[in-house]
């Protein structure tokens, strides 16, 4: 598994996590303090989070299909977008579960 499968999949994470934390905030600017401003945000943000999070779907397809998850692995890390904050701590643990096969797999860890 080559690094930039991971990288890929890390960008999106926090791509999707900034944005959906952004519109949460939106939202509640919207509903909550009731700000006439926040309608536009939200639907700028809440657009560019439902293209972009496609996108993740995909890196993280890719990345679990290559780290050969089981199916109820994959499942959480593709809902991980759509939870507040969950993208950042999902990310982390697949992380730390994907960099040492991806170092054993390196011809540098192999001539070392």
């Amino acid at each position: 598994m080559k690094r930039s499968v991971l990288t890929r999949y890390r960008v999106m994470a926090y791509v999707t996590g900034v944005l959906l934390i952004l519109l949460c905030l939106g939202m509640i600017a919207k509903y909550l303090l009731e700000m006439n401003g926040a309608e536009g945000f939200t639907r700028v943000v809440s657009i560019a989070h439902g293209w972009l999070y496609v996108i993740y779907l995909v890196f993280a397809f890719d990345l679990g299909a290559k780290a050969k998850w089981p199916v109820r692995k994959q499942l959480w890390v593709l809902l991980a977008g759509t939870v507040p904050t969950a993208a950042f701590f999902v990310e982390r643990n697949v992380s730390r579960e994907v960099e040492p096969k991806i170092a054993e797999g390196s011809p540098a860890a192999v001539k070392a």
